[in-house]
């Protein structure tokens, strides 16, 4: 599957802007999720797992005891594509 272009740091920018919940480290977009439990935080990861494969494009998880931190980057071409923003904005949309 083709990869999209690299975005430009303006328009990584703009994102980050309408979506706070979200921080850049270097090429990667990062959003820390908190829950009631493990279980919670679990089937959240799952909900995240299934929509990465549907993309073919799967984040960084890491699950704790009510929490779970996810990280959205690409790989090949290194750094933020639209595929990024649009996986993290869906991630945002399976807590909603």
């Amino acid at each position: 599957m083709a990869r999209p272009a690299l975005l430009t740091d303006p328009e990584v920018v703009t994102w980050l802007a309408a979506h706070p919940s979200w921080q850049r480290a270097s090429n990667t977009i990062t959003r820390a999720f908190t829950f009631a439990d493990f279980s919670a935080a679990l089937a959240f990861v799952v909900r995240v797992g299934l929509l990465a494969e549907k993309h073919e494009h799967h984040p960084d998880i890491a699950l704790g005891w009510g929490k779970a931190n996810v990280t959205w980057s690409t790989h090949e071409p290194k750094g933020l594509t639209s595929l990024d923003l649009t996986l993290a904005a869906a991630t945002d949309a399976l807590i909603a």
